[in-house]
């Protein structure tokens, strides 16, 4: 999922680069509640093919056994990548051996990168392995140790010149530190009310405090390089001991290795240096920059029987940040679509719709793959009956809606009206509202006035524990959840293919808080190269 980065000082600007620009849209949009006595069953369901597939997903679900090749084997799959390659190839095999016609289709071109060992010891006054990861499309170190003192930004304007003529082959600590590495639950439930008003001061007095010394400079993309520093430490927490935020290094500041350094680490260096005690890290650094290269989606497609001209839609960022392996971001999403279409063509293998399966790229860097594909067919996109889009994380669906088309209400209803109640019980749905403006990808296909919905999911603490974080790996995938989400798309695809008509592209029309009309969101066809984006 694409948000916006938080956290660090830096975040605001060194590393920005490394994080969509795209805010983050709820999955069921803007809409009030719908009854869920509309749509939750009180009776097993009867229709024999819902049967099937509860038993094909529920009690012969492969979910789990692909997450953990896509996962543990191939790992993280940064936009164009090594493993991003490697996965998409391994995505259309796995297609294949199952009868379904699957093809990694270009939208673009981006830089490849690959990683490298990343090694970081403190060295004096005392020798310790630090945590450290170097971001994504960092340089490296070209093959040598880098050895060097961890300084302080400035703490005063008038100081920069002096400081600036001293920074040279020095590693710059450049992110505030933190009163405490201790969760802000943890500081609320045993702290004193004392502690926690001491914390809270600190943390945001330190945080001003740093984002006026990452100023003084000027733009921060561009002074490292220009100052010739051996590297820039950053920190971003994610308000759990050891949980970090891992994004992507500055787009303009080559030759410089960029580095997120654990919040306790971090903290360790800074004190050191504060307090004059000079810390000197030893850094190895290895990462491949291939130049740019093509990039792709990959689609499957299960032929439509009788209507072959109108599709039901399955979309799944395949992308991840490379902290962790990408587990719940969107590994999940990318799973409960290739077990969906498994499910589905064991059960239902002839669809009346065309069903076109999309494990999109690009999505962190601003939803580019999936906004390239709508783009690229707009013949397609204006028959699209339905689609399913899940993102967020490893939990169960709790919420969906129609966005802004109002046939969707009556639709969705009727879809999960057939489905069990175990599936259904807990989904809030919401009425008509606006279309979903970024975040995930069914924005790319709302903007297009076409009705993909977002499926969004329990949040298994979500935000702070594995979005965007180093620790977003196999063992947070929750395994019945997963097999929940994708049983539950294979039946809602099921339900939308057996509709007689296409349903109706209409919108609800756009107004201002006020009420007052508005015009329809700019689509925009997604950033085709490293070089248009601001990455």
């Amino acid at each position: 999922m694409s948000r916006p980065l938080c956290g660090a000082v830096l975040g605001i600007a060194l590393l920005a680069a490394g994080a969509s620009p795209v805010a983050a849209q709820r999955p069921g949009g803007f809409g009030s509640r719908i009854d869920s006595t509309r749509y939750v069953r009180t009776t097993a369901p009867t229709n024999p093919v819902i049967q099937r597939m509860y038993q094909e997903g529920m009690e012969r679900g492969q979910a789990m056994a692909l997450a953990q090749v896509l996962l543990d084997s191939i790992g993280p799959r940064l936009t164009n990548s090594d493993r991003f390659d490697a996965g998409q190839r391994w995505l259309v095999q796995k297609y294949a051996s199952w009868g379904i016609p699957a093809e990694q289709q270009q939208y673009g071109t981006w830089m490849k990168w690959v990683r490298g060992p990343t090694h970081m010891d403190l060295v004096t006054p005392r020798l310790r392995t630090l945590e450290a990861t170097m971001l994504a499309w960092s340089p490296n170190t070209n093959g040598r140790w880098v050895e060097a003192e961890a300084i302080l930004l400035p703490a005063e304007r008038d100081q920069w010149a002096g400081w600036a003529s001293q920074a040279r082959g020095k590693f710059v600590l450049a992110s505030e530190a933190q009163p405490t590495c201790r969760m802000p639950a943890q500081v609320q439930e045993y702290g004193t009310g004392v502690t926690v008003a001491r914390i809270d001061s600190l943390r945001g007095a330190w945080r001003a405090d740093y984002r006026q010394r990452v100023a003084y400079g000027g733009n921060p993309k561009v002074w490292p390089k220009e100052l010739g520093v051996a590297g820039m430490l950053t920190n971003s927490w994610s308000n759990y001991p050891g949980v970090e935020k891992i994004f992507g290094s500055p787009k303009d500041a080559d030759n410089v290795p960029t580095l997120n350094i654990t919040c306790e680490d971090y903290n360790l260096l800074y004190r050191l240096a504060e307090n004059g005690m000079h810390p000197t890290v030893r850094l190895f650094a290895e990462s491949q920059n291939l130049g740019e290269q093509p990039v792709h989606n990959v689609i499957a497609t299960i032929r439509g029987s009788e209507k072959p001209n109108e599709y039901i839609v399955f979309s799944a960022h395949y992308d991840s940040w490379d902290g962790g392996s990408g587990g719940t971001d969107n590994g999940t999403g990318t799973i409960t679509m290739l077990e969906a279409a498994r499910i589905l063509k064991q059960v239902y293998p002839n669809p009346k719709r065309t069903i076109i399966i999309g494990h999109w790229g690009g999505e962190e860097q601003g939803l580019n793959g999936s906004r390239a594909w709508v783009a690229d067919h707009p013949e397609m996109v204006t028959r699209i009956h339905a689609g399913f889009n899940q993102d967020n994380g490893t939990g169960r669906v709790v919420s969906a809606g129609p966005g802004p088309f109002p046939a969707g209400v009556d639709a969705l209803v009727r879809y999960m009206a057939e489905l069990p109640s175990s599936m259904t019980g807990q989904i809030r749905m919401s009425d008509v509202g606006g279309p979903a403006t970024g975040g995930t990808d069914h924005a790319s296909f709302q903007c297009m006035k076409a009705p993909v919905y977002g499926l969004g999911a329990s949040s298994w603490d979500y935000g702070n524990s594995t979005w965007h974080t180093n620790r977003d790996t196999y063992d947070k995938l929750i395994t019945e959840d997963l097999q929940n989400n994708a049983t539950l798309v294979a039946m809602l695809a099921y339900m939308a293919d057996q509709d007689p008509a296409l349903l109706s592209h209409e919108v609800k029309p756009m107004t201002d808080r006020q009420g007052n009309p508005a015009e329809w969101p700019s689509c925009g066809t997604g950033d085709r190269d490293t070089a248009s984006s601001p990455r």
